[in-house]
């Protein structure tokens, strides 16, 4: 609905309509559109009731995937939906972990952090790409201090390439991440699964693997994707990227 439309429909001045709807995409309880300049509700509304939660066809598409994830790499397992400059966590798996990492349900990441977010930047059309690099706050590799957009450009192409984006150490140390993006409907980028955990370093590559392979099959089952295997799943939204870009004059 356009702020017109919500305004006349409860009854409000479109100065108060837009503060207030300012407030809650703020916590993403509504999201404006970028180009349309209409309004939806957002994910922030799921995590005021656990009855939504449980009953989520996401969630529960996710859960086995999220349980096998977790179990192989005896690690914590998430998905996470983007909304705006942030991550929620809609569903995890946290494993028979003796001693593991939890993460809390509802619990929002920045958007340019850790591996969730180069997975999913990596996917972004450059034009949004961009938008989020010229942000002052990027934590790809920790503390902005600590940010090094070269190896940020290779880290993106390796992602673009094997189906999975690494984070080891950088956020925490001794605490290692993988993940890849997942796609929903009209395969619109729409968030990552995720795997975290104390495991070697040396184990990331396999890790990353599985988690690419899942992601791809979880995008399939929400219609996301058509039936390919992970490299041309990967090279079909590579492609895709390439075609939204501007084409350059002779």
């Amino acid at each position: 609905m356009t702020l017109t439309e919500v305004c006349s429909a409860v009854g409000i001045h479109k100065s108060k309509g837009y503060s207030i709807l300012n407030t809650l995409q703020h916590f993403s309880f509504v999201q404006r559109a970028e180009y349309g300049k209409t309004y939806s509700l957002g994910p922030g509304l799921l995590f005021l009731s656990s009855k939504v939660l449980n009953n989520m066809d996401l969630r529960e598409t996710a859960a086995p995937f999220l349980h096998k994830l977790s179990r192989d790499t005896n690690s914590t397992a998430f998905l996470g939906l983007v909304s705006d400059d942030h991550v929620f966590v809609i569903a995890k798996d946290e494993g028979m972990q003796d001693i593991g990492i939890m993460i809390r349900l509802g619990h929002r990441f920045p958007l340019a952090w850790g591996a969730h977010g180069k997975a999913i930047v990596a996917f972004l059309p450059e034009v949004e790409r961009k938008k989020v690099l010229d942000s002052s706050t990027l934590y790809f590799h920790g503390s902005t201090s600590k940010l090094d957009l070269d190896r940020l450009g290779e880290e993106f192409n390796l992602c673009r390439k094997a189906g999975f984006a690494m984070d080891l150490g950088d956020m925490k140390s001794g605490i290692h991440a993988v993940a890849s993006p997942v796609f929903g409907p009209g395969e619109k980028l729409i968030g990552a699964l995720a795997v975290v955990g104390t495991f070697a370093r040396e184990c990331a590559e396999g890790f990353g693997s599985e988690v690419a392979e899942a992601a791809r099959k979880f995008s399939e089952l929400v219609g996301g994707a058509p039936q390919l295997s992970v490299q041309q799943f990967i090279g079909a939204k590579v492609l895709a990227m390439d075609e939204l870009r501007p084409k350059q004059e002779d």
